[in-house]
């Protein structure tokens, strides 16, 4: 804690040692970064826009932020993305890192899904990223261009809920089957969930004790 009685977090004096408290991340918004972005990123963009007959009805927005290059996809056109990423000659992303989930609660479209890809012949990271709502949360599967997206398509469907349109086995990969909902989304409930273990319960962040 902070003099002041806040912590890392922002919680106050609530005995959370979780962070949960106070740990809110807001949507950055739908802007997209004026011109010349910099380094290559004007050189890829540019690549793109003439050699990918779709890119403006695809791609949504270009974000550069903190040294990286965001491309924001269309939930239905990430699959034709990656595809041309993967096999034109300008671009080469050979390889997918990464598929993970975020929640932004406060945005109608509060489910983003995000995509690390990696050129190895041209030594580039690139960063695709996608949103869609929790009522109708289908994003096209990658699986077909990157097999690697199996697990991490599974995944982040187990933890946020989103459903990978042509996933060839959609199930859970960390959950028991049958469990109820999504555990990373933000309005899931922390602790008090029943353990399999002798009728032991984990208390919610705000009843644990803090060593503060």
């Amino acid at each position: 804690m902070t003099a002041g009685g806040t912590d890392m977090f922002g919680s106050t004096s609530t005995g959370d040692t979780s962070g949960f408290g106070g740990l809110v991340r807001r949507d950055p918004g739908a802007a997209s970064t004026p011109r010349p972005y910099g380094g290559w990123f004007d050189e890829a963009v540019d690549a793109m826009t003439e050699g990918f007959a779709g890119f403006s009805e695809a791609v949504t927005r270009v974000v550069v932020d903190r040294g990286e290059l965001t491309l924001h996809v269309r939930p239905d056109r990430v699959a034709d993305v990656c595809q041309h990423l993967r096999d034109d000659p300008n671009q080469r992303y050979e390889l997918l890192v990464s598929v993970s989930g975020v929640d932004f609660p406060s945005s109608a479209e509060r489910l983003h899904v995000v995509y690390h890809l990696r050129s190895m012949t041209y030594r580039r990271a690139l960063r695709l990223e996608t949103a869609v709502s929790a009522e109708a949360p289908h994003v096209a599967s990658v699986t077909g261009v990157y097999p690697t997206a199996d697990f991490h398509e599974r995944e982040t469907w187990d933890m946020f809920g989103v459903v990978f349109d042509g996933h060839p086995g959609l199930t859970r990969i960390l959950m028991p089957d049958d469990w109820p909902g999504h555990p990373q989304r933000k309005d899931y409930p922390l602790g008090g969930v029943p353990v399999e273990y002798k009728g032991a319960q984990i208390p919610p962040p705000d009843e644990r004790r803090s060593y503060a």
